[in-house]
C-alpha cells in the first residue's frame, strides 16, 4: 500500500545532515530529496541499507546506485516511474515553500 507522506512532516536529524522530505514508501523503498537539492529534478531511494539516486523528467533514469541488487533497482525505478507525477509535484511544492 503506497502511504503518502505529507511534506509538512519532515524528518529531521542533527546527525544525519539536512532534513528529509519524505515522498512516499512502498514495499519497503523509502522516496525522499534532501531539502537543500539543486536541479534538476532527482530522488533518492533508499532499501535496506542500498540507495540509488534517480533523474526525474520525461523518462525515470538511474543516475548512481549502491549496494542495490539489480532486481531491487528496477522495482525501485517501476516505482518511481508509476509515482513520477508525484515526485515532480512533491519537489515543485517544497521549493515553492523555500521561496526557490
Amino acid at each position: 500500500m503506497l502511504e503518502p507522506t505529507n511534506l509538512d512532516d519532515l524528518e529531521h536529524s542533527l546527525r544525519h545532515g539536512p532534513k528529509v522530505p519524505r515522498i512516499f514508501e512502498k514495499n519497503g523503498f523509502r522516496f525522499f530529496f534532501y531539502s537543500n537539492e539543486h536541479v534538476p529534478i532527482h530522488v533518492h531511494v533508499k532499501y535496506g541499507d542500498g540507495e540509488a539516486v534517480f533523474w526525474i523528467g520525461s523518462t525515470v533514469e538511474l543516475l548512481k546506485s549502491q549496494r542495490l541488487k539489480v532486481s531491487e533497482l528496477a522495482q525501485a525505478e517501476k516505482l518511481a516511474e508509476e509515482h513520477r507525477d508525484l515526485i515532480v509535484r512533491s519537489w515543485n511544492d517544497h521549493l515553492k515553500r523555500l521561496g526557490r
